[in-house]
């Protein structure tokens, strides 16, 4: 059989590549990014009664009602911004999904997406299997800054999307409010839709607020918000996030979502609904991964490795130019198989494998976990 395949050069994700090589080797995991510790028992505890009360058929389309009503209330108390439960806001699979499912509605073949790099490894397959063309424009190192002027020269008349995403995975960096308003003033009255991947959006440090696209009042007027809730409630394997857009980007995102989809998974929603009200799930988040940043970065900070700024996320870049001068790729593999430590190399996030030496590390760890890969990543 011959297959025309869309999407030829590419592979498996390095996500599942570096988890199941540190399965092989029985290697401390700080690749994929997962907590290894479990969910609030209270959350479960919910799942299992809405289970118990038989909300175990279809949800609606767009998502529960009790659920996209917390949402539109988290929105208003984190960021002021007002959307309205009913009809600009999709509770979708995750992220992943959401993020598709907006370039899949909105981009047609030949239409331009700017995208910065490093990037989450998603955006450009999504944008490539749509028949868009993908617009790199590489973050300055070594903070991952975006040079304003560049994209102003990058937007065309065939420009469509624009994907951002802060706080920023890879690089554990968070965009200003410079940043959101030098994109509002580049974006203002011309026909170019905004995705914000805001998924580490309660996961911002130093006294920072995160800068959402919503903050903005016009900039909101032609933006896709995307989160999820797997980041927020520490369970990524639920696949549950969320989507908000004015109208009629939602009327436009609901058809396409209802063919990949249909719904979400129906008990974990009213779950989610439930346990969210309490505002201090998510609103003392930021504390708890500080927390956890900031014992990592001092358990690694005599080691040979150079620590990046990191200022949002549950990831931390390390520079290892003066340990080995090897591939990243290669490096991240000899440290999973040689020393029992998994990390994901930075180059993967380029389109062109750009080499800076870098690895990322995951801290949403329980301490001991961190503690181990600490021992290993000081050794050597």
């Amino acid at each position: 059989m011959q297959i025309n395949s869309k999407l030829p050069n590419i592979g498996t994700s390095i996500f599942s590549v570096m988890s199941g090589l540190a399965k092989e080797y029985n290697a401390i995991n700080l690749s994929q990014g997962f907590p290894d510790f479990n969910c609030n028992p209270h959350l479960l505890e919910l799942a299992k009664k809405h289970m118990d009360a038989n909300f175990n058929q279809y949800a609606p389309m767009p998502g529960v009602q009790p659920l996209r009503e917390v949402i539109s209330e988290l929105l208003q108390n984190c960021y002021g911004a007002i959307y309205h439960p009913e009809t600009e806001i999709t509770v979708t699979a995750g992220a992943t999904q959401a993020i598709y499912t907006s370039i899949a509605t909105f981009v047609n073949k030949g239409d331009e997406v700017i995208v910065f790099e490093p990037a989450y490894d998603c955006y450009i397959p999504s944008i490539e299997v749509n028949g868009g063309v993908v617009k790199p424009i590489t973050l300055e190192y070594p903070n991952f800054t975006i040079n304003w002027t560049t994209v102003k020269n990058t937007i065309s008349d065939k420009t469509k999307l624009i994907i951002i995403n802060t706080p920023h995975n890879p690089s554990g960096t968070t965009l200003t409010e410079h940043d959101l308003i030098a994109l509002e003033k580049l974006v203002v009255g011309k026909n170019i839709i905004v995705v914000s991947d805001e998924v580490y959006e309660h996961m911002v440090f130093d006294g920072k607020l995160h800068q959402s696209v919503v903050r903005f009042k016009s900039l909101a007027a032609q933006s896709i918000i995307v989160s999820s809730f797997g980041k927020t409630i520490h369970a990524t394997g639920w696949k549950i996030g969320y989507v908000a857009a004015p109208k009629e980007l939602m009327v436009e995102f609901r058809k396409v979502h209802q063919f990949l989809v249909f719904c979400v998974n129906h008990p974990f929603q009213l779950a989610l609904a439930d346990y969210l009200k309490d505002e201090s799930t998510y609103k003392g988040l930021h504390q708890f991964y500080q927390a956890k940043r900031d014992y990592f970065r001092k358990l690694i900070s005599t080691s040979r490795f150079t620590l990046e700024p990191c200022t949002g996320t549950y990831f931390q870049l390390v520079n290892y130019k003066t340990i080995s001068v090897e591939k990243d790729t290669d490096f991240a593999i000899r440290l999973t198989k040689e020393k029992g430590l998994a990390a994901i190399p930075l180059s993967v996030f380029y389109s062109n494998q750009q080499q800076q030496h870098l690895l990322r590390f995951c801290f949403a760890k329980k301490e001991e976990t961190l503690e181990r890969a600490a021992e290993i990543i000081c050794k050597l």
